[in-house]
């Protein structure tokens, strides 16, 4: 699988923002495929920063309804990946 399938887009939540500044955690939606050593091999390529941990974890879609009409968005996958001691963050995450 190709580096840049693995990584979808940052997660940028409240909750995600608090790791990112207390201890340098990067949340990611990833490709469902996509095993702990693709996504640490996938950041330390594309960001240039050592991995220390790589957490995953699959979020399941919510059911909707519109009207009498019910359906689910799909399934994804969150990864929580923790920079070794020292690395610097990725600048596209500074302002965010």
């Amino acid at each position: 699988m190709k580096t840049t399938r693995i990584i979808r887009r940052p997660v940028v939540t409240e909750k995600t923002t608090l790791a990112r500044e207390a201890g340098g955690v990067m949340v990611f939606e990833v490709a469902r495929e996509a095993t702990k050593v693709d996504i640490r091999r996938a950041v330390e390529t594309l960001f240039g920063s050592k991995v220390a941990a790589v957490r995953t974890e699959i979020m399941h879609g919510k059911i909707k309804r519109q009207g009498r009409f019910s359906g689910q968005r799909p399934d994804w996958k969150k990864a929580w990946v923790r920079l070794k001691a020292g690395e610097k963050m990725p600048e596209f995450l500074e302002g965010a």
